[in-house]
């Protein structure tokens, strides 16, 4: 199958890692926007996978609000390359790449699947014109599409609220890369403290200060905090400082430690050297950190939002609590400190849950299903249990 993905802001690593995983057995081309003068025309990102930047707007990364202008000049160039040799399906990321796909396609037999990755709006807060304006595209775009993915049960729910169809919305989680995040492998020097670990952005909302604010709660941990923008930006400075400030006003300034922009790669190792990982921010559309801690055998505690709902179990795979509540953070991590048998079924339990729901190789098998059913490939359903009974 041709698959075409188009993202015209931005080429996340969850996108990249998808198109390798797809690229096994399908041909995939990712469209995107030159953002980079020096960037050529074409490339391969791996055996299988193609990608092209094309001419829209300067040469120059941009913000996804000053992308629109951009847009049309962007859909023109993939009526012209889609006019010679169309995809089977095409992919759109975002509600930019909604809009480029659907007026790129128009008068060609190529189905969409939108992902909209919950960057919201998807619903907009009254007397937000900004924000109106674009659920509506958002609205038309997932009507338009044959289907639209959501990541978690609670996107799903967004997207008909928002006037998407239920029987075109499929649920297809953001994967994980197991064999990079696993329980086997160093971990991190550490002290004789018990060690918490707060991952994820470092700006409000993202959790890391509700994480400060239970320490006072959990006498005699420490809690190192991995997260924020790269080195040297200003609101990375600015998140720091503010942090900084509120450890010390807290009293707990000796056990807190802000690591700043940590690579993916070296986040392995960090996470296993943890005895509890938390991801605590107030939205949570794709809940990578839990995800990625469980596949590495530590225990998690997550705020009880998005996609933290599906992939964290309650009491079996780790821990939920409300977000913005330290105080019963600071309870139930003081408890699960105290036990150690817990943390190490909850470790076990988490890595198997990671392993066999969230692998990349079956969230690219689950996303071929989507492509299948909306180009009428799908198999018949009795055709399936034939083969697997005969395996």
């Amino acid at each position: 199958m041709k698959i075409a993905f188009v993202s015209v802001h931005e080429l996340s690593s969850d996108l990249l890692a998808v198109a390798r995983e797809l690229s096994a057995a399908h041909r995939v081309t990712i469209y995107t926007r030159r953002d980079a003068a020096d960037r050529k025309p074409r490339g391969k990102v791996a055996t299988g996978v193609a990608i092209e930047y094309l001419e829209a707007g300067p040469a120059r990364p941009l913000p996804e609000s000053a992308v629109m202008p951009h847009i049309s000049a962007f859909s023109a160039h993939l009526r012209e390359r889609w006019a010679k040799d169309h995809p089977d399906v095409v992919h759109a990321h975002s509600w930019t790449g909604g809009l480029a796909a659907v007026a790129a396609i128009d008068g060609l037999d190529v189905p969409i699947v939108q992902t909209f990755h919950a960057g919201t709006p998807l619903g907009a807060r009254p007397g937000d014109r900004e924000a109106a304006a674009r659920t509506k595209l958002e609205r038309a775009i997932g009507r338009r599409a044959g289907a639209v993915v959501a990541a978690c049960a609670s996107e799903a729910a967004d997207l008909i609220r928002l006037g998407v169809p239920r029987r075109n919305i499929a649920v297809v989680p953001h994967g994980v890369d197991v064999e990079r995040f696993r329980r086997q492998g160093p971990a991190g020097a550490r002290g004789d403290r018990p060690r918490l670990l707060h991952v994820g952005h470092i700006g409000r909302g993202g959790g890391a200060d509700i994480a400060i604010r239970a320490l006072d709660g959990i006498p005699g941990a420490e809690l190192v905090i991995a997260g924020g923008p790269l080195p040297n930006a200003p609101e990375a400075e600015r998140d720091l400082e503010r942090l900084t400030l509120l450890a010390k006003e807290a009293g707990v300034e000796d056990r807190v430690t802000l690591l700043g922009h940590v690579t993916h790669n070296a986040m392995p190792k960090l996470m296993r050297g943890a005895d509890v990982v938390l991801t605590l921010p107030v939205a949570a559309p794709k809940g990578k950190v839990a995800l990625e801690a469980m596949a590495c055998g530590v225990p998690v505690i997550a705020s009880a939002v998005g996609a933290h709902l599906d992939s964290v179990v309650e009491g079996v795979t780790g821990l939920l609590v409300r977000p913005q509540d330290p105080a019963t953070l600071a309870r139930r991590t003081r408890a699960l400190l105290g036990d150690l048998t817990r943390r190490t079924a909850l470790g076990f339990a988490g890595a198997d849950r990671a392993g066999s729901r969230y692998s990349m190789e079956r969230i690219g098998r689950e996303l071929v299903r989507v492509y299948e059913n909306v180009t009428g490939r799908a198999r018949p359903a009795e055709l399936d249990e034939a083969e697997a009974e005969a395996a």
